[in-house]
């Protein structure tokens, strides 16, 4: 006999991790379903740190959506503490959510500066602006020249990535929800009855569906003809033995069209680097490169020894994960055009993971009262150039 449930969710990375829990915490019967193992390491919900920060530079709107997401990971700790998931009970548990604080580095009129400025004056971000001298006596590491300006946000900081996810899912495990891991979808279709969604040798029949299928977005939503480009994306990690690295904030530069990032020293004796920038296009998720290349050091490698005192050039690890870019980099959230048991998020564009929570929340509503409150309208598929 079929599986049945009120909702199932296609896709359990950061976004579909969000959903199921939200749905669980409504008391609703939902089924994860994801074709790999929870919180692995073949998607975009990978590599042990993301920028959790208010001062969206990318769009002001978002600024909105980032204080409720502040308020959801708190509500997610408190969930998971009063439930001890494995998660919590872990002997080194920490927290979700790390508020070291975000430096920006770069030229005024870079978008990260000008764009940062402009969510200060229209939604009163704590965002300081930061003389030279004042960046040198408190971290020294980090250099910046006379061209550069420098913008501190300190309620800013880094979440745990497989934490997080693990989190999710152990919590709406502990609501009642079912986590089906290993498990490919292969279709899904819509009748009178509600959705169907074949997974191989079994089918699970619901009211209805919500798809977080990150890099497989385009493929699992191709009916809706959505201009989603996967990127390749390397996160690399050096060496660094330097002690300044362990308590500084998340820090970010953009310079001359370039954008690198990094994060404190979460693990002892390494570093985590990247770019943001670039753009090397993955036609197929399931045939992803994920070997270390030497043209994926070279740039950060050369960033690091410019602008990071006391970093080696040694890489010690790495791993790649993808970006999937709407043609304006913004998500896409929203209901299915022809079928109202259907919703969607996709195209989080490398800027999505600390949505998650409230991300989840959002198709929670949709799929439930066929609405949400959260201000999306920017975000919905309606939008011009996304088809």
């Amino acid at each position: 006999m079929p599986m049945g449930c009120d909702v199932v969710v296609v896709g359990l990375g950061a976004m579909g991790a969000g959903t199921i829990w939200n749905l669980a915490r409504r008391g609703l019967k939902v089924i994860g379903v994801e074709r790999f193992d929870r919180a692995h390491a073949f998607g975009s919900s990978h590599g042990v740190t993301r920028i959790c920060r208010q001062a969206y530079f990318e769009h002001p709107d978002y600024v909105p959506l980032c204080r409720r997401a502040y308020t959801l990971w708190d509500e997610l700790e408190s969930d998971a503490g009063r439930f001890k998931t494995r998660e919590t009970e872990a002997p080194n548990a920490q927290r979700l959510f790390e508020r070291c604080g975000l430096l920006m580095f770069g030229e005024a009129d870079s978008p990260m500066i000008d764009g940062a400025r402009r969510v200060l004056d229209v939604h009163n971000v704590r965002i300081d602006r930061l003389q030279h001298d004042a960046v040198r006596d408190r971290w020294p590491q980090f250099d910046i020249d006379g061209s550069l300006e420098c913008l501190f946000e300190p309620d800013a900081g880094y979440l745990r990535v497989e934490p997080a996810i693990r989190t999710l899912l152990g919590t709406a495990e502990a609501l009642g929800a079912t986590v089906l891991t290993d498990t490919p979808v292969r279709d899904w279709s819509v009748d009178a009855r509600g959705v169907r969604v074949d997974i191989g040798n079994d089918t699970i029949e619901a009211d209805r569906l919500i798809v977080t299928a990150g890099a497989w977005s385009g493929r699992i939503l191709r009916d809706l003809g959505v201009r989603l480009t996967v990127l390749r994306k390397p996160q690399l990690w050096f060496e660094c033995h330097d002690p300044r690295y362990a308590d500084c904030p998340v820090f970010a530069y953009q310079t001359q069209g370039a954008f690198f990032y990094g994060f404190p020293t979460v693990e002892p004796g390494l570093i985590k680097l990247a770019e943001h920038t670039g753009r090397e296009v993955v036609d197929d998720p399931d045939a992803l490169d994920r070997a270390l290349r030497p043209s994926d050091i070279e740039r950060v490698a050369a960033f690091a020894g410019r602008r990071l005192g006391g970093v080696s050039n040694h890489v010690l690890r790495h791993s790649v994960c993808m970006y999937t870019m709407t043609p304006d980099e913004r998500f896409v959230i929203d209901r299915h055009p022809e079928y109202d048991s259907v919703s969607f998020a996709a195209g989080f564009s490398g800027h999505g993971f600390k949505f998650a929570p409230l991300v989840g929340s959002i198709l929670a509503d949709l799929a439930t009262a066929g609405a949400t409150d959260e201000p999306i309208e920017f975000l919905r598929l309606s939008r011009s150039g996304l088809r």
